[in-house]
């Protein structure tokens, strides 16, 4: 490990560290962090500066720095594929091998990646979506050049693109399009559009003349193949879904999609009516939607444009998913149902969605039949808690008590057949109780201490509706700038997430309920707010020894006059 210490410690991009390190407990992942976004931010300002000369520079020492790999190496050993092989069946689950990884990682010259190993998943619509898996090798050096790509990525990003980018989500897209659909004059005619296989066809050659990153490498990626029941299968189109890097290669393929429409648009009706238009480009990966005044306008201008410019991509629409329609008569959208009723738009779980829900709660309960009740209600409430977050922004009451009423008799019919000798009554005695006035489907729990509890079935109705903020358009997680905004949204979004009510308590004792920059007290009236002492941007954790409470006020005071503040001893 000679040549890794030595690139520890001696790079000049990177801060000199207390000890160098000798095995992978002994990373200072702070520093790694920090040195990482130290260059990320750098490689921001260079590219505003239109310096490429620099910038690829910065991407070159990111990639060989020993921060970067280990950060690689972290990341595909911590993510859900971490016990998925590739073809050479090797796994990093060992902290010797996980330090190994890091030294293999700076052998780029000669680096020759493996054939994919392909698989198979089921799609909603009954066909299959093929699933390629690298080695583990190849996935840690694709997530060490997206360590250097992703800054440049989401500089060069449109507004409105939302899907597998940093801070970004679908209720972020559901919200402009709620802004984009809801007003008296707003747009009443939207395309629908959905690229055919956009991971599978997009061109090899665009790619490599267009994505800002060392070009053999990309290459090498890109024409790797794959292997598919012990057969190798070349591939001259797409970009490998399961890839780490393949989210932003497909981002990459479809920026501009939104500029460059409105550029087009500007210049050939002119500045002045493409207002009137009411065009607006709302993007999720391959899904998108396109607001326009008119129908004829988006068939006979919109289309056309949309058609040319995915076809330089290698890519066309599919005509099975895409179509013009009117809001009155509503549309389906990642998930949701948007529609205008007497002129006024509502958004609320689609259809399609709720009976996708319910067919898989009943699958469970089928499959579970001699399950113990406290058993199938482990297996369900992740499932309805996680349905019921997602659509926790949108009119979803009526179709939460609608689900609510078709599992209950599902679980009821569950509950008879379990005893069919016994009474309506008895079975319903035993498996629902009478818990905060009402009856609910809950199974007796004995504590260690000798009391029972009652572990009780989640119910969707329960949700509560809040409604989502969008996130600005131009938020850049990179940028400096942006820090204040991305810590006030991350505070927003976990007030009332469990963990983080926890972690603010013990802030609020370990701080004595005092504010960590002006020193008086926290109270409900003055609110208060979560600081990274370390900034987010410049590789900050969120463990309690990087966190501060801080009055609201106090923190744009901090943010605004770049103060700084420690933890209070």
């Amino acid at each position: 490990m000679e040549s890794i210490q030595a690139s520890y410690s001696n790079s000049s991009l990177e801060s000199a560290f207390s000890g160098i390190p000798t095995d992978w407990h002994s990373i200072d992942w702070r520093r790694v962090n920090r040195n990482v976004r130290e260059m990320q931010i750098k490689m921001v300002k260079f590219y505003r500066e239109s310096n490429w000369r620099k910038v690829k520079a910065m991407q070159r020492s990111l990639t060989r720095s020993f921060s970067g790999r280990c950060l690689a190496v972290r990341r595909v050993t911590e993510n859900q594929g971490k016990r998925t092989a590739g073809i050479d069946g090797e796994l990093w689950n060992t902290p010797e091998t996980k330090w190994l990884a890091i030294s293999k990682l700076k052998q780029q010259h000669g680096y020759k990646p493996k054939p994919l190993r392909r698989v198979y998943i089921p799609k909603s619509n009954g066909k299959k979506r093929p699933l390629s898996i690298p080695t583990m090798t190849d996935r840690a050096m694709q997530a060490l050049y997206l360590l250097a790509l992703e800054p440049i990525a989401e500089s060069k990003a449109d507004h409105n693109s939302y899907g597998f980018r940093q801070g970004r989500s679908t209720a972020d897209a559901m919200g402009q399009l709620f802004i984009s659909l809801s007003k008296k004059l707003s747009a009443e005619w939207v395309l629908e559009a959905d690229i055919k296989g956009c991971f599978d066809n997009i061109s090899h050659q665009w790619l490599i003349n267009n994505v800002p990153m060392n070009k053999l490498i990309l290459t090498k990626w890109l024409k790797s193949g794959v292997v598919l029941k012990g057969q190798f299968f070349s591939e001259e189109t797409g970009t490998p879904q399961g890839g780490i890097i393949s989210p932003i290669l497909a981002n990459l393929a479809l920026n501009d999609l939104e500029t460059g429409l409105h550029t087009y648009l500007g210049e050939r009706f002119g500045k002045s009516r493409l207002r009137k238009l009411k065009v607006n480009i709302i993007r999720y990966a391959d899904d998108f939607v396109i607001t326009g005044a008119s129908k004829e306008l988006l068939e006979d201008t919109i289309v056309p444009w949309v058609t040319q410019f995915l076809s330089q991509r290698g890519l066309e629409l599919s005509k099975e998913k895409t179509r013009v329609t009117h809001t009155s008569d509503g549309f389906d959208f990642l998930g949701w149902n948007f529609r205008r009723y007497s002129g006024k738009l509502l958004i609320k779980p689609s259809k399609k969605n709720a009976q996708a829900l319910y067919a898989k709660l009943k699958e469970v309960v089928k499959t579970n039949m001699t399950m113990k009740q406290e058993v199938l209600i482990h297996l369900l409430n992740p499932i309805l808690k996680g349905w019921a977050n997602y659509h926790s922004p949108v009119v979803a009451k009526q179709t939460f008590s609608r689900l609510d009423n078709l599992l209950w008799y599902c679980l009821w019919r569950w509950a008879k057949r379990r005893h069919p000798t016994k009474s309506k009554t008895w079975v319903y005695e035993k498996y629902w109780h009478r818990l905060n006035d009402r009856e609910v489907f809950s199974a007796p729990v004995k504590q260690p201490d000798g009391k029972t509890s009652y572990l009780s079935l989640y119910r969707l109705a329960d949700t509560v509706i809040k409604r989502h903020v969008k996130i600005k358009g131009e938020y850049n997680p990179f940028d400096p700038e942006w820090e204040s905004y991305g810590e006030k949204r991350r505070n927003d979004r976990l007030m009332n997430n469990i963990k983080h009510i926890r972690k603010r308590v013990n802030l609020w004792y370990e701080q004595d309920g005092l504010c960590a920059l002006c020193r008086l007290p926290l109270t409900e009236e003055s609110g208060w707010q979560i600081h990274h002492v370390i900034h987010r941007v410049a590789g900050g954790p969120d463990t309690m020894d990087n966190l501060v409470l801080l009055h609201p006020n106090c923190h744009a005071q901090l943010h605004s006059k770049s103060l700084t503040v420690g933890k209070m001893v």
